[in-house]
C-alpha cells in the first residue's frame, strides 16, 4: 500500500470536505449501486487460514439475485469437504429491518433460522459473522470523506462510515477505501466497540466479467485473532435464469428444486 508522508497526511485531514468533487454520502451511494447483474451464479473457494498457516479449504456454490426493488437474494450450497458437504443457506434482504436468514444443517435434518441475537457469530468457521453478510443501507450509517490515498492499484477515495443507531452495528465504524474507478470497496477496517481495530478486508483480485466490476480474491483477516479467511472465485455467471424455488426454505431442506 503507498504510503502518504506525514505533510500528505496533515493536509489531507485539514483541508475542508467542499474541497473534494464529492461528498461521503454520494460516494458510499455510489458504492451501493454497483451493476452487480440481476443474477449470479457462482463457485467460491472459502480458505480457513489459521494464524499458524494452515488452511482448510471449503468448496462452495452460490446463487443471487435481485427482485424489482432492487434488494437481494442469496442461497449458498456448501459442496466439499465431507464434513459441511450438503449445508445450505439463505439469505434474504429486507427494507428498513433485518435481514431474513436460515441455515440447514445435514447432522440436524432441518432449517434452522438465524436470529438477530445470533449477528455476532462467525458463519461457518470464517471471519465473518452473520452481521457482515447483511447488506447494510447508506442511510444506516453517516459517511464522512477524510482524504483521498492509493492502495496497491487502486487510486481511492477513504470513507469513514459511523452507525447512526451504535446498537446497529457490531462495530464502532468502518473505513472503507473505496476505488474511484469502478466504487467498488477495495479495502474495509472493522472497528470494535472499544475502537481498536478488529478486522481488515483486503481486495486481492478486482476485474470486469461480462461487464460487471467483480473482486474475485477477497482476504478477511482477524487481526486480533491472527486467523484470516480467502474467498476466490472460481467460475461466475451473472444474468442467467433462475428459478424462484432456489431462494426457498424448502430448497434448504431438500436440495432440490420442486
Amino acid at each position: 500500500m503507498k504510503k502518504l508522508t506525514i505533510i500528505a497526511l496533515a493536509a489531507a485531514f485539514l483541508l475542508p470536505a467542499t474541497s473534494f468533487a464529492l461528498t461521503g454520502t454520494e460516494i458510499a451511494q455510489k458504492a451501493y449501486d454497483v451493476e452487480d447483474g440481476t443474477t449470479r451464479h457462482t463457485a467460491v473457494q472459502m480458505d480457513l487460514i489459521d494464524k499458524d498457516g494452515s488452511v482448510d479449504a471449503r468448496l462452495i456454490e452460490e446463487w443471487g439475485k435481485d427482485d424489482e426493488n432492487d434488494l437481494t437474494s442469496v442461497v449458498m450450497v456448501f459442496r466439499s469437504p465431507a464434513s459441511v458437504r450438503d449445508t445450505r443457506f439463505l439469505q434474504i434482504e429486507n427494507k428498513g429491518r433485518d435481514d431474513d436468514k436460515w441455515i440447514y444443517l445435514p447432522a440436524l435434518k432441518r432449517v434452522r433460522r438465524i436470529a438477530s441475537s445470533e449477528g455476532d457469530k462467525s458463519f461457518m468457521g470464517s471471519d465473518a459473522t452473520y452481521d457482515d453478510m447483511d447488506t447494510r443501507e447508506v442511510e444506516q450509517d453517516t459517511h464522512d470523506l477524510i482524504k483521498e490515498e492509493s492502495v496497491g492499484q487502486w487510486n481511492c477515495y477513504v470513507v469513514k462510515d459511523t452507525p447512526v443507531d451504535p446498537s446497529d452495528s457490531q462495530y464502532s465504524y468502518r473505513i472503507s477505501w473505496i476505488d474511484k474507478q469502478s466504487f467498488v470497496p477495495v479495502k474495509m477496517e472493522m472497528y470494535d466497540k472499544q475502537g481498536e481495530l478488529v478486522k481488515v478486508l483486503t481486495v486481492e483480485k478486482l476485474e470486469k466479467v461480462q461487464g460487471y466490476w467483480t473482486p474475485l480474491q477477497n482476504l478477511l483477516k482477524n487481526v486480533q485473532t491472527g486467523h484470516s479467511t480467502r474467498l476466490t472465485v472460481k467460475k461466475i455467471v451473472f444474468d442467467e435464469s433462475q428459478p424462484d424455488a432456489l431462494y426457498t426454505t424448502n430448497f434448504l431442506q431438500t436440495g432440490r428444486v420442486q
